[in-house]
């Protein structure tokens, strides 16, 4: 969450429901937030380019008035970054 109070990519709960799709076509995965990330960092350079996240609650984007439902390789790497921390300190 953002200090306006606004939720922001880096703060999305990780029990929210989401959708990994593929730019390739390939069988969209559907569970939460947590585990389309753990997809996600699974994967090869080229198939992390082609990842897209689709939510079910929008978020603010950094330096937008707007905010959006479907989350870029950048925003998804930033939840990756966040998980691996997560594991990290335990």
């Amino acid at each position: 969450m953002s200090s306006s109070g606004r939720v922001t990519v880096a703060g999305i709960p990780w029990d929210q429901s989401a959708t990994m799709i593929d730019l390739e076509g390939r069988v969209p995965i559907i569970g939460t937030i947590r585990e389309c990330t753990m997809h996600f960092a699974l994967y090869k350079p080229h198939a992390r380019e082609n990842a897209r996240l689709l939510l079910t609650v929008p978020v603010h984007r950094e330096g937008r008035a707007t905010r959006t439902w479907l989350l870029e390789p950048s925003e998804i790497a930033v939840l990756a970054a966040r998980l691996e921390h997560e594991a990290e300190a335990g």
